[in-house]
């Protein structure tokens, strides 16, 4: 008696099967792409140039340096080796001084002031642990039944009844630089134990990468 063979996978299957295995590895690269080309653009206009001129010098032996990944590579190492110096520069009095000196200066531009101190607030914020109120929240929206992962970004008082406000930032997925601003009730707040970083990983993964269990329901509430 002749076994019966194994039922043959649908081609609407092994579609769903590629394209859910081809779909991370697609968003890595869009990331990748983004960021390398981001990188390389600070320097490119300098590089080029420099590049140009080093292979016109020595067309025999450097020619190869009027390639655009050439270029491109230069820029992007060219870049992260000047953050990288930015860095260790500000961990130092004399790059401190100079931050502060380029602060002021910044100040003293309009619409630039507004937006570089808004980012550096921003940037602090996540850097530190908040006062009271727990960092990462859940809030009702867009309805009751329903939540979002937000940040607290700071707490303010409602005018007239003195009554605690947060100021709640909703990330979207899976690109967390976009989202929404919420100002939400304190008491209508659900704390997590999350870290910034968790939070990230939960937005940008739409949800696979998570703790096992998650607070959904505020104390005192059915």
């Amino acid at each position: 008696m002749a076994t019966p063979s194994p039922a043959r996978p649908s081609l609407q299957k092994l579609f769903l099967t590629g394209l859910l295995t081809l779909l991370p590895i697609w968003l890595t690269w869009v990331v990748v792409k983004f960021v390398f080309v981001l990188l390389s653009d600070i320097s490119r206009p300098w590089v080029g140039p420099l590049s140009q001129q080093i292979a016109a010098s020595f067309p025999q032996s450097l020619g190869w340096f009027n390639g655009q990944w050439v270029q491109a590579t230069i820029a992007l190492i060219a870049t992260l080796v000047v953050i990288v110096l930015v860095g260790l520069l500000a961990q130092r009095m004399i790059g401190q001084r100079l931050l502060g000196w380029f602060e002021k200066l910044i100040q003293r531009i309009p619409l630039a002031n507004t937006i570089y101190g808004s980012a550096r607030k921003l940037l602090d914020m996540l850097q530190t642990s908040p006062d009271g109120t727990q960092r990462v929240v859940l809030i009702d929206f867009p309805h009751r039944d329903m939540k979002s992962v937000g940040l607290v970004t700071r707490v303010i008082k409602e005018q007239g009844t003195g009554r605690e406000l947060a100021a709640v930032y909703v990330p979207t997925t899976p690109n967390p630089t976009s989202g929404y601003l919420e100002v939400v009730p304190v008491e209508l707040l659900t704390p997590t134990d999350w870290t910034v970083d968790q939070a990230m990983s939960f937005i940008i993964s739409g949800g696979a990468v998570s703790p096992e269990s998650v607070p959904f329901t505020r104390a005192g509430e059915r």
